[in-house]
């Protein structure tokens, strides 16, 4: 899409808006998960019961190591869930700032310095080495 230069800087001030209007955000995903407990005669362990759950968690990397956090109230699972949904957005609004600066370098012209090609060739370098005398 050929846009011109000057209506690719005014989409790169708008996405410089959309940043600074972003909350609180951080990386993740959550999932519920099921499972059973530790009493032998609860009715997670029946056959065909589902278990206990589901239990939301958030899981994110942190340091190469993965991190899982689990919610201890429904308000916490919530802010989490809006937490991450920012993070979404940011990403979103990363990858078209990355994408529509890529453009302005590609369209915005050379400037011209004024060397000649001889000036801008470089000397050979020296051997290290001093004649013999």
């Amino acid at each position: 899409m050929p846009d011109s230069l000057p209506a690719l800087e005014t989409q790169r001030q708008q996405l410089l808006q959309e940043f600074s209007r972003l909350g609180d955000l951080r990386p993740g995903s959550i999932t519920p998960t099921r499972g059973t407990c530790g009493t032998p005669g609860c009715h997670c362990h029946k056959p065909g019961d589902p278990g206990h759950g589901p239990n939301f968690r958030l899981t994110y990397k942190s340091d190469g190591k993965t991190i899982t956090e689990t919610f201890p109230t429904l308000a916490a699972q919530r802010k989490a869930e809006r937490e991450v949904a920012e993070f979404r957005k940011f990403r979103q609004i990363s990858n078209s700032f990355v994408d529509v600066n890529s453009r302005i370098c590609r369209l915005r012209p050379v400037e011209e310095t004024g060397q000649s090609v001889e000036e801008k060739k470089r000397p050979k370098p020296s051997s290290g080495r001093s004649p013999k005398r």
